[in-house]
C-alpha cells in the first residue's frame, strides 16, 4: 500500500543547514514529502526552499510566518495543514541534522502495519545515545525523562524526544487546539495525550548528535515551561479525564 507521508520541519535562520536537509529527504526511498514552516527567518531560509521547489514542485511545501510564534505552534500549523491534504503519516524533526533523515524510514517501518500509532526515535531506549552534547546538557535531558514517568506515568524513556511519526488518526484523536505548550512541554503533552486517549507508543532507538551549524532555539524559558507543564498535564488529566476528539 502506498501511504502519503508528509515530514514536518519547523525552521527559523537554519541557512546553514535547510538545502542539505531538503535534498536528504528528497532522496529518500519512499516518497516523502516536506512541509516547512517558517517562522519569518531573517536569514533567508524560506528563499531557499522556494527555490529547490522548483526541483521539488510537488513533494515540497513551504508555510511562511510573520516571526517566531513557537514550536509547538509550527507543528500545530502542520498537522491541521496534513490532515486537511489527507496524509496517512506525518513526521516531526529537526532541521540541524541531530536527526539523521535515514531514520524517517526506520520510523515509518515501526508503525506502517498499524501494530503501533506513535513511534518515538528515542535516545535513551538503549542507553545514551547522544553524541557532542555537553555532559550537563546530557544530564537534564535525560532526567528530564525520569522526572516526566514519574510525575505522569508516561511510559517512556525520551520524553521530550521531537523525532517522531504519527499516524493520521492519532492527529485526529487529538484536539489540537486545546494543546497548551510551545517549547519542549508540547513533545510532552503530545505524547502524553496521546497515550492517555489509549493510543499504542514506540520507541525507536536513534542517534542524536547535536547540530554543527547554525544556533540551538534552547532557552531557560523553554525549560521552565517543561518543568512546571508536566505537573500541570498530570493535574489536568485528573480532574479532565481524556476523550477522542469527535469533530472529524
Amino acid at each position: 500500500m502506498n501511504h502519503r507521508k508528509l515530514v514536518i520541519i519547523p525552521t527559523y535562520n537554519e541557512l546553514e543547514n535547510i538545502r542539505e536537509m531538503v535534498l536528504a529527504v528528497m532522496g529518500l526511498e519512499g516518497e516523502f514529502e516536506l512541509l516547512i514552516i517558517d517562522d519569518g527567518s531573517p536569514d533567508g531560509t524560506a528563499s531557499v526552499v522556494k527555490n529547490l521547489q522548483q526541483d521539488f514542485s510537488n513533494r515540497l511545501h513551504l508555510l511562511e510566518r510573520k516571526g517566531k510564534l513557537g514550536l509547538g505552534t509550527a507543528y500545530i500549523t502542520g498537522f491541521k495543514w496534513a490532515l486537511d491534504r489527507e496524509y496517512d503519516f506525518i513526521f516531526e524533526m529537526d532541521c540541524d541534522f541531530s536527526h539523521n533523515p535515514k531514520d524517517l524510514i526506520r520510523l515509518y517501518d515501526a508503525v506502517k502495519d498499524r501494530a503501533f500509532d506513535l513511534a518515538i526515535g528515542s535516545r535513551y531506549i538503549t542507553g545514551v545515545n547522544v553524541v557532542n552534547w555537553p555532559i550537563g546538557r546530557v544530564l537534564m535531558s535525560y532526567f528530564a525523562s525520569v522526572y516526566v514517568k514519574f510525575i505522569t506515568g508516561l511510559p517512556i524513556k525520551d520524553a521530550t524526544a521531537g523525532f517522531k511519526c504519527y499516524h493520521k488518526s492519532v492527529l485526529k484523536g487529538i484536539n489540537l487546539d486545546e494543546i497548551r505548550f510551545i517549547g519542549y512541554a508540547f513533545q510532552i503533552e503530545m505524547k502524553f495525550t496521546a497515550w492517555k486517549l489509549g493510543f499504542k507508543l514506540i520507541e525507536v532507538p536513534i542517534i542524536f548528535t547535536d547540530r554543527t551549524r547554525g544556533e540551538s532555539k534552547m532557552s531557560p524559558k523553554i525549560f521552565k515551561e517543561a518543568v512546571f507543564g508536566v505537573i500541570w498535564m498530570k493535574i489536568k488529566s485528573i480532574f479532565s479525564p481524556f476523550r477522542l476528539n469527535q469533530s472529524e
